[in-house]
């Protein structure tokens, strides 16, 4: 059946989501139209049920609107309450508005299965509070790291979470000035390479062998990219792959289809 999708967020003309779909659906055969929205800042919620009253059958949700689709849907997957953001919008069969949330599985699958990171035993540094980190918290948990810590300019969001997941893991919080110790992986959640810049991280975080992750993309290395290379990164990675393996899981709850996303990681890098 053929179907309409989009990705909505502000700023949006820099995502790549719409390449990565129609690679999906040429890979698949399955009859999609996927296009993005620039949503209003003021009216997230009418931006999604004018999408979906014209025929929509499924929307991803990226940065500033994940825990605005949150308070929206119907229904939520375990994942996406436990994150408390939403990511991927999908019209259930009854008409109801499901929240999904893929950024972990999609970081998750990146780093290790791309790029062959082993979590467990590691000390995990996340750069951010906000939705895009609210989604990955407890899929790293579930890694076995020896450490996930949160820090934020607003330290106080960042002990939320703290809080919110400590069931889950060795989970702590703290501001950039309480920064101390090594880390083997540092993965920058903000948005401040959309702008080009980086978060107050001091000097020498990174153990010997440590990576970064920028959980944003771009055609030329991210400021945070550059960032982990000029500290001594082992590996210093943007989020496309990241992008293109939690594109694969929506794909897979709006269609019931999963694409390789190999040959669609590489004609991006191409």
């Amino acid at each position: 059946m053929f179907c309409k999708y989009a990705v909505i967020g502000n700023p949006i003309e820099h995502s790549k989501s719409p390449e990565i779909h129609a690679a999906f659906a040429e890979q698949t055969g399955e009859e999609v139209l996927y296009t993005r929205i620039l949503g209003d800042m003021e009216d997230f919620n009418g931006d999604v049920h004018d999408f979906l009253n014209d025929g929509g059958c499924g929307l991803n949700v990226t940065v500033p609107f994940k825990e605005r689709a949150f308070q929206m849907v119907d229904d939520l997957s375990e994942r996406a309450e436990l994150a408390g953001s939403v990511n991927t919008l999908i019209v259930a069969t009854g008409g109801e508005l499901r929240g999904d949330n893929t950024d972990g599985v999609g970081l998750i699958t990146d780093l290790a299965k791309n790029h062959g990171f082993e979590f467990t035993g590691k000390r995990i540094l996340v750069v951010g509070a906000g939705g895009a980190t609210r989604g990955i918290i407890a899929p790293l948990l579930y890694k076995n790291p020896v450490s996930v810590t949160i820090v934020n300019r607003t330290v106080s969001r960042a002990e939320e979470l703290a809080v919110r997941f400590v069931n889950y893991g060795p989970v702590a919080a703290c501001g950039f000035d309480q920064l101390g110790g090594k880390f083997d992986l540092i993965i920058n959640a903000t948005s401040a390479s959309i702008q080009g810049e980086v978060p107050p991280l001091p000097d020498g975080l990174l153990n010997d062998e440590g990576w970064t992750y920028d959980m944003m993309y771009s055609n030329e290395p991210t400021a945070f990219v550059k960032w982990g290379r000029a500290q001594g990164a082992a590996i210093a990675l943007d989020g496309l792959g990241m992008l293109v393996e939690q594109a694969a899981e929506s794909f897979w709850l709006w269609r019931d289809v999963r694409p390789d996303t190999a040959p669609v990681i590489a004609m991006l890098r191409a």
